[in-house]
């Protein structure tokens, strides 16, 4: 372990957030009296998770008997009712149970993925779609979540980029926040919460080659800098739970990292909340390398901080006789059990074990609804429109393509809940809105990896007869989230050839792709008359497309993550750093002379096919009106190391259609005494306007948001020269400058 001292601290980040819940006397000493009162038996029990196997006699037994601290995937409230009272009433201390299960992005009602709740750019949503997912999952018992997943993710070749909030650190930070608040609220003891579980702690967005599972490298300041801060925050916000990475980071997997899970979550951000493993993450370090077997990998996972085993029942088997031989200290065992039982008392479980039958199964309330429909609204990016949308005077629509009317599909990854019945699909929302005769529906391929070009006749068919074509286009749930990882990200099986036969039919067409991943879709964009990137939408999307084509509602989604030109641009950020030799000059390779010399090319950074840069950046949305950005106004043009100065822009609606543009600011160190990225978020907001209205929007930075971690372990502002940018994404906008003075 010594190989890691000092190489995972991390930046400390404040984001406005619910605060983190102090210990309670009163809690403390009901812990400490029934620490006493237990066996050891009882206390490794505790640190036991398994999946629920229903009221059967092995589960029943196993909760009288106090040998399972934790139940994964029970949803029947009936059933949580009975095996709650299994521990509370009928075995020897009375300790309640707490029901866990994966509700990412909504239980019954299906919100867009966590990416695609990210392009709102709007935190309250986020919290509002969060507090839903946790009314109706404690609604059946779960209380326990293992989400908002805060990894930092810039590899669209990775499938969990989907749980993700994209690329930025300080994006994923804010949302990640809102996400806590939105299942904990400001008092987790109350009926209708959840647990939060941030996770993956740590740098599993990083995973190399965008592979899942796979190992990371991460050189001291960059961990400090882009990987760790949202979890700070989540610190900072009170998260109940965090949950470790399936990666190892420097050759130590996560579940057995005390330097990681001990030295800083507990040392040094003063985290008391409860850190479970990841789903057999404490067994996986053997074919990691890192444990010859079970019992050392219990050893190693219980030293290593970690309270609670997930389906490796390592604990269960090995702890106890751990302690006996005196490997691990009984000592180290009491503050894991300690950490379990201060989540159950925070979760009100003591007082409150059961379901409300009287409220039980609270799903498809209109509110949760329309807060699905305007999620999807507000995160529906608008890359392209050459004036085909919003509809106008149409009369018949044709429309194709193999996401148009797929209920499972659409609702995107991790959703074990689905009922898909209650889903809306783009077919079902425009047929009502224009009626049954407007709209020609001619999928073209049957689903998103469809290689069989005999439909595709229909579809150009019916587009010939139509005043629009909508191909709504993309990539099945499957083909995102866990172990779901791409190495081709452009659109599967014949969805291009398709677009390709719709474009020469020579009618308007509208491309809506729907997709769990940023997707190599320039070429298929630049075909289309206009074209909107969805996220997959959830139960509502197709309410939300048929929306936001109709012009009902418009577009003011935002990427959270850069569209590459070509997947070998992977991994692809916005905040890279410089090179000494800068892209310019650029000579691509369809322009290279026959045998030109080496030089010919110009010598900067780029590559010979894809130019520099991607083919949509980070932050960049389209609307149905246009946004006038005023000159950046500074109120000084130096401040000091400890002072602030703020950054003011006027913003107009210069359009026809009231509609929100999120207003982004970003910073960029010109020199340091380490590179600085070539530009940074440093923050946002969304505002709304009606045609010809302006509003003025201010900023506060403060010399602390500037500081930075240097290679002596230490975070430092450095006087120098900023360029300052107000924006409406990471690629426009005109710099102002400004000063930090000694």
């Amino acid at each position: 372990m010594k190989r890691l001292a000092g190489m995972l601290l991390c930046a400390a980040v404040a984001f406005g957030s619910v605060a983190a819940p102090a210990k309670d006397a009163e809690m403390e000493s009901k812990i400490d009296a029934l620490l006493q009162k237990m066996t050891l038996d009882e206390k490794i029990g505790q640190l036991n998770q398994q999946t629920g196997t229903g009221y059967s006699d092995a589960m029943v037994n196993a909760v009288k008997g106090g040998a399972v601290g934790s139940i994964l995937n029970e949803v029947d409230p009936e059933i949580v009712n009975k095996l709650q009272k299994e521990a509370v009433e009928n075995s020897r201390l009375g300790i309640p149970l707490v029901f866990a299960r994966d509700v990412i992005h909504g239980f019954k009602t299906i919100f867009p993925i966590p990416l695609g709740q990210a392009a709102t750019w709007n935190p309250a949503l986020v919290e509002q779609g969060a507090r839903i997912a946790a009314e109706e999952a404690s609604s059946v018992g779960i209380r326990w979540t293992f989400s908002p997943m805060v990894d930092v993710s810039r590899d669209a070749r990775w499938g969990r980029i989907a749980e993700s909030f994209g690329e930025d650190t300080y994006l994923s930070s804010v949302l990640g926040v809102a996400m806590i608040k939105g299942y904990q609220t400001d008092d987790l003891s109350q009926p209708g919460t959840m647990a939060a579980c941030t996770k993956h702690f740590a740098c599993y967005g990083a995973a190399e080659a965008g592979k899942d599972y796979n190992t990371t490298w991460i050189p001291e300041v960059l961990l400090r800098e882009v990987y760790l801060p949202p979890f700070e925050a989540a610190v900072k916000a009170g998260s109940a739970t965090f949950m470790c990475s399936f990666n190892d980071i420097n050759g130590v997997p996560s579940s057995g990292n005390p330097y990681l899970n001990r030295t800083i979550l507990r040392d040094e951000w003063g985290y008391d909340g409860m850190l479970v493993s990841d789903w057999g993450s404490i067994q996986q370090m053997i074919p990691h390398g890192f444990c010859t077997d079970l019992k050392d990998a219990a050893l190693k996972g219980a030293l290593a901080g970690v309270d609670m085993d997930m389906e490796s029942y390592a604990y269960v088997n090995h702890l106890k006789e751990l302690v006996e031989e005196g490997k691990v200290k009984e000592s180290v065992i009491d503050e894991m059990v300690r950490n379990v039982l201060r989540l159950k008392f925070r979760l009100g479980l003591f007082e409150n074990p059961y379901v409300d039958m009287a409220t039980a199964r609270n799903f498809y309330t209109g509110k949760a609804l329309s807060a699905a429909v305007k999620t999807v609204e507000e995160g529906a990016v608008l890359l392209k429109n050459n004036g085909v949308l919003p509809f106008k005077q149409i009369k018949k629509i044709a429309l194709v393509g193999p996401m148009a009317d797929d209920k499972h599909n659409q609702a995107g990854t991790w959703c074990f809940d689905l009922e898909k019945e209650h889903c809306v699909t783009p077919l079902q929302a425009l047929t009502e809105m224009y009626g049954k005769d407007a709209v020609v529906y001619a999928p073209g391929l049957e689903y998103s990896r469809d290689k069989n070009e005999q439909g595709i006749a229909e579809a150009v068919e019916a587009a010939k007869n139509a005043d629009v074509v909508v191909m709504v286009a993309g990539e099945e749930a499957v083909l995102s989230g866990e172990a779901h990882s791409r190495a081709d990200i452009s659109l599967p099986g014949a969805q291009t050839k398709m677009i390709e036969e719709l474009k020469a039919t020579g009618k308007p067409l509208v491309l809506v792709i729907m997709t769990g991943r940023p997707m190599t879709i320039a070429y298929e964009a630049n075909l289309a008359d206009a074209a909107l990137y969805t996220f997959h939408g959830g139960t509502m999307a197709g309410s939300a497309i048929a929306n936001l084509l109709s012009g009902k509602s418009v577009p003011s989604g935002k990427l959270p993550v850069s569209l590459p030109k070509m997947v070998g641009q992977e991994p692809l950020y916005y905040n890279h750093k410089n090179t000494g030799r800068p892209a310019s000059g650029m000579v691509l390779i369809d322009d290279i002379p026959l045998e030109a010399s080496q030089t010919s090319t110009g010598c900067t950074s780029y590559y010979l096919d894809a130019g520099d840069g991607p083919a949509f950046p980070f932050g960049y949305g389209l609307s149905y009106t246009t946004f006038e950005y005023g000159d950046v106004r500074l109120s000084d043009d130096s401040m000091g190391k400890d002072g602030k100065i703020e950054a003011a822009c006027t913003v107009k609606n210069t359009g026809s259609v009231a509609a929100s543009e999120t207003v982004q600011l970003y910073v960029r160190d010109l020199v340091g005494s380490l590179v600085r990225p070539v530009k940074e978020l440093k923050g946002f907001e969304k505002i709304y306007l009606q045609p010809g209205e302006s509003r003025e929007v201010k900023f506060t930075l403060n010399a602390s948001d500037l500081a930075f971690w240097t290679s002596a372990k230490e975070k430092i502002v450095e006087p120098g020269e900023f360029d300052l940018w107000i924006s409406g994404d990471s690629a426009s906008g005109t710099p102002v400058k400004f000063n930090v003075t000694e």
